[in-house]
């Protein structure tokens, strides 16, 4: 495809938006890829995520920014971002014991499914320490009490800023985050977890599911704030349980579809398909 922009931006709907940003894009001898577009009509916001070709484009790539910023987002009022396919985002893992988002991740970074850097994991603990050595990743542990959690956090936060990191996964990290940390990565903290709360709370949801027999099963991931697990959902699905199904028969499933609803959120984030907007999302196809 060579080397291309996507555009992420919402603002009030009006008339005649789409036609600014594509002849902006046109006239600038750029040709447009792909786009797409959403209009909230109870807000009256309209979302627009606009990938275009830059070979040949008349702007220099490090002056786009200023030039649509002038032209185009101070006059629609817009809130936007855009971001260059040359640059290679840094994405760092977070996970405390269990390994299976993990493994998933690394098996798609590994085999160049993914376009992406992973400079260091993260735990709050060592068990995973030899997963991260086997794909030669650096690992650090910061073991967390209620005691030292804000200093941990501190020095995470600086281990981050050092290596540039982008986007945080929290692949089954069992820590929640305070809200200073989240400060820090606004809608760029990806989090994984079952779909049985309320309902099922507590450490052992797939036993008090099977207890209650459900039908169905389900995982969310979301973005994080600092309201629990009420972040903007990226993705969600659900897997049908039988009355054949054991509690081991549960865990399995659950944790096949967690990997693959949190990994299906990071590749929605890293195409750049998301817009976060209040509490939701809008993912474009």
């Amino acid at each position: 495809m060579g080397n291309h922009a996507i555009l992420l931006m919402y603002c009030q709907d009006k008339s005649g938006i789409v036609a600014a940003v594509s002849d902006f894009i046109s006239v600038n001898n750029g040709n447009i890829i792909d786009l797409d577009q959403h209009v909230d009509h109870e807000e009256k916001i309209f979302f627009m995520r606009v990938k275009f070709s830059l070979e040949g484009f008349n702007i220099p790539q490090e002056k786009i920014k200023d030039y649509f910023k002038t032209l185009i987002a101070e006059k629609w009022e817009m809130k936007w971002r855009i971001y260059f396919s040359d640059y290679v985002p840094k994405i760092a893992l977070f996970v405390s014991k269990m390994s299976h988002c993990l493994l998933d991740i690394l098996s798609r970074w590994q085999s160049g499914e993914w376009k992406v850097e992973i400079p260091l994991i993260i735990s709050n603990h060592e068990n995973l320490r030899f997963l991260a050595e086997k794909f030669d990743i650096p690992y650090h542990c910061f073991p967390i009490t209620k005691e030292n959690k804000a200093a941990q956090e501190a020095k995470e936060i600086a281990l981050l800023q050092e290596h540039g990191i982008d986007c945080i996964i929290l692949a089954r990290y069992m820590q929640v985050v305070t809200a200073d940390f989240i400060s820090h990565y606004p809608n760029k903290i990806i989090n994984i977890h079952h779909s049985s709360l309320p309902a099922f709370p507590g450490a052992k949801p797939y036993h008090s599911a099977y207890g209650r027999g459900v039908k169905i099963i389900g995982a969310t991931s979301h973005y994080v704030t600092q309201d629990l697990d009420a972040g903007p959902i990226i993705h969600q699905d659900i897997v049908k349980i039988t009355h054949r199904d054991s509690v081991k028969d549960l865990i399995r499933k659950g944790r096949d579809l967690e990997k693959l609803v949190l990994s299906s959120a990071i590749f929605h984030h890293l195409e750049r398909k998301v817009l976060a907007y209040n509490n939701k999302t809008i993912v474009f196809n």
